[in-house]
C-alpha cells in the first residue's frame, strides 16, 4: 500500500513538473512570452515618454488598477487617476519587468518587477496581468503593486540588464 501510495504521488509530481516544462518549449509560448515582455517594455516606456496616449493604448476596456484606496475599474477611471502622472516632464516612477509567466493557451500572462523612483530607490514590485484581446495584442486587465520583500529592501539591488 505505502509503495503504492509513493508511487502515485511520485507520477503525479512529475506530470506536473513536465505539465509546466511543457508550454515554454512550445515556440507559440515561446512568442507568447517575448510578446508580453515587449508589451511590458512598451507600457512603462510611454511613462517614461509622457505619452499618456501610447499609455491608453496598452489598457484593456476592463481594466483594473489596484492602488491608493479605491480601485479603478475600467480604462477611462485608470486614465482619469493615471493622467496626473504624466503632467511633470519627468516620470514619477520606471519600471521593467523581471518574470513574465504566460498560460499555456497564450491567453493570459503575468508579469512583475521592481518599481524604482527617478533616482533609482527601489519603491514596490508591480504585478501585472496580461490578456491577448486578438493576435499578438496583448492589453493591461490587472495592475496591482506590492510590498517589496525583505531580501529586496535588504539588498542593493542595482538596475540590472533590463528586459527592456
Amino acid at each position: 500500500m505505502k509503495k503504492t501510495l509513493f508511487f502515485s504521488l511520485a507520477l503525479a509530481c512529475l506530470s506536473f513538473l513536465n505539465a509546466e516544462a511543457q508550454p515554454m518549449d512550445n515556440p507559440a509560448a515561446q512568442q507568447w512570452r517575448s510578446d508580453v515582455t515587449a508589451a511590458e517594455c512598451s507600457f512603462a516606456a510611454s511613462m517614461a515618454r509622457r505619452d499618456l496616449a501610447a499609455f491608453e493604448r496598452h489598457l484593456s476596456e476592463q481594466a483594473l488598477f489596484f492602488g491608493g484606496g479605491e480601485v479603478l475599474r475600467g480604462k477611462a477611471a485608470v486614465l482619469s487617476e493615471w493622467r496626473a502622472h504624466f503632467v511633470a516632464p519627468l516620470a514619477p516612477f520606471s519600471w521593467a519587468p523581471d518574470e513574465v509567466v504566460v498560460s499555456p493557451d497564450g491567453s493570459l500572462a503575468h508579469s512583475t518587477g521592481l518599481v524604482r523612483s527617478p533616482s533609482g530607490a527601489l519603491l514596490m514590485r508591480f504585478n501585472s496581468v496580461w490578456r491577448q484581446e486578438s493576435p499578438g495584442v496583448w492589453r493591461v486587465v490587472i495592475d496591482r503593486a506590492s510590498p517589496l520583500t525583505a531580501a529586496e529592501r535588504g539588498a542593493e539591488i542595482k538596475p540590472a540588464a533590463s528586459a527592456c
